[in-house]
């Protein structure tokens, strides 16, 4: 598969050695070493994949894919020298698709970047043909990527949207967190089941009246998570579920405060 690739690396070593990795492979490559020229690059000619350094001048990584991310569905791999769990769940939040810590191997990185590429040709692909879903409410659009609550347009970055596009085929089913976690980002020994808890979190603020009581995407305790098929009440056990809220809560204040310190 031959793709058009953007490398948005300011360390000009490292982005040439992964340039030469993609090209090694067929792909198209373009390099940028900060966050402007990436986002003027990205919207004059949007690649199928951006490859993005979280650490850049001008304009950061994590801004820049927040800024993308209410533009377009673009797939993104973010690189960091960040390894803690909370910085990866940020990436996660502002709607990177994968994540990689340096160092790396770049042997990892092109599997890493074959994987993303699949999927992202495999959604396009079955996005021709596959029907729209309606639960009570909701309705999920695979082939225009839309998704609607009570006939309002929700916003979803691409996990939230293959998250929710998973439950709602199949209501009233639950999926546990490794089944989740295997759909969003497949095997991956650097993300953890937490980031599944954190889009559930967000998908429920824009789904739910009431997020800390949630009717419509449930925890199933010790088990994991569905959407409420309308054949029966709740089944969600409300002490646990307050406190897998408190627990969420947590990371995205975690993660807010990581915004709050990198905003320009």
């Amino acid at each position: 598969m031959c793709a058009y690739v953007v490398v948005a690396e300011d360390d000009r070593k490292q982005a040439e050695l992964v340039r030469r990795y993609l090209e090694h492979e067929g792909h198209r490559v373009t390099v940028v070493h900060d966050g402007r020229a990436a986002l003027a690059e990205v919207r004059r000619q949007p690649p199928d994949l951006l490859v993005l350094d979280v650490m850049m001048p001008q304009v950061d990584g994590l801004d820049l894919c927040r800024v993308l991310r209410a533009e377009s569905t673009l797939p993104v791999l973010m690189l960091t020298a960040r390894a803690t769990e909370d910085d990866l769940l940020l990436g996660l939040d502002l709607g990177a698709d994968d994540y990689m810590t340096k160092p790396f191997s770049p042997r990892e990185l092109m599997a890493r970047i074959r994987s993303l590429l699949r999927r992202s040709s495999a959604t396009t692909v079955a996005t021709g043909t596959e029907p729209v879903l309606t639960v009570g409410p909701l309705t999920v659009d695979p082939a225009r990527h839309e998704v609607s609550m009570h006939g309002r347009p929700v916003d979803c970055t691409p996990g939230e949207f293959r998250l929710l596009q998973m439950l709602a085929a199949r209501p009233g089913h639950v999926f546990t967190r490794p089944q989740i976690l295997e759909r969003l980002h497949g095997f991956d020994r650097y993300v953890t089941t937490r980031s599944v808890d954190v889009h559930v979190m967000n998908l429920r603020k824009k789904l739910e009246t009431d997020p800390r009581r949630a009717r419509f995407l449930v925890t199933v305790y010790g088990v994991g998570y569905k959407i409420a098929d309308g054949t029966a009440g709740p089944t969600t056990d409300v002490a646990a579920h307050a406190t897998a809220d408190t627990a969420a809560d947590v990371i995205t204040d975690a993660a807010d405060d990581g915004e709050a310190h990198r905003a320009p």
